[in-house]
């Protein structure tokens, strides 16, 4: 198998069109207005709860700018969420590598568009089971699929995306956005990546070290046979 290999990036990078998909909602209030104060064309992206919250916080100016995944991808979410992002156009619209003719050609084919900036945290793992008497189900039910591959595929491509995990980085990204005519620049961006993955190898060593401190018996006696 062959990979691309990058030759020619842009170092800045308007945001034209954001997804976010938040557990962790505090800051959104401050964060998504001045947004698109500074880029008022912007297009936001977003499912369940953190649509209905970003409809709350804009009222009517949501009508121009905020579309739920669902109606994106055309696929609605699964019961209980368990599917939402896990699509073709949202991964085509991450990974895209903007001066590779193939890739634009997919986007036009597909009718997808290049997501600029990905604004995500993740279930709550570590605080589910550090309830007491929390069970291996309630455990296993908050083990984020899609919130970790978004965040790595936006990270993956820092040279053009800007992958947010952090409500406390949000005054410096509109700082810097302001700064820059509404553009991430490849400092940020990389900057960005490296929060990313870190948070990701966090999230996937809470849930390694709680599954191994469960033994066969713990699990099977959660589920009827």
């Amino acid at each position: 198998m062959s990979i691309n290999l990058v030759e020619k990036i842009d170092n800045f990078v308007k945001i034209r069109s954001v997804l976010v998909s938040v557990s962790d909602k505090s800051g959104l209030d401050g964060f998504i207005p001045k947004l698109l104060n500074i880029n008022p064309d912007m297009k936001i992206l977003s499912t369940g709860g953190t649509y209905g919250k970003i409809r709350e916080i804009l009222g009517v100016a949501a009508n121009s700018c905020l579309m739920q995944v669902s109606d994106y991808t055309g696929q609605p979410e699964t019961q209980g969420g368990l599917v939402k992002t896990l699509d073709f156009k949202i991964y085509l619209g991450l990974l895209t590598e903007t001066y590779n003719d193939f890739h634009r050609s997919d986007l036009e084919r597909t009718g997808a568009i290049p997501i600029d900036m990905v604004v995500v945290n993740l279930y709550p793992f570590k605080d589910t089971v550090a309830r007491k008497g929390v069970t291996v189900e309630e455990a296993r039910g908050n083990i984020d699929i899609g919130g970790p591959c978004m965040i790595r595929a936006a990270a993956k491509n820092f040279l053009r995306v800007a992958s947010v995990v952090n409500p406390a980085d949000y005054p410096m990204i509109l700082s810097e956005l302001k700064k820059n005519g509404g553009m991430t620049s490849l400092e940020l961006r990389f900057n960005l990546a490296q929060k990313a993955f870190a948070h990701t190898a966090v999230y996937d060593n809470a849930i390694s070290d709680y599954l191994s401190t469960q033994s066969l018996e713990n699990v099977a006696g959660c589920y009827k046979n």
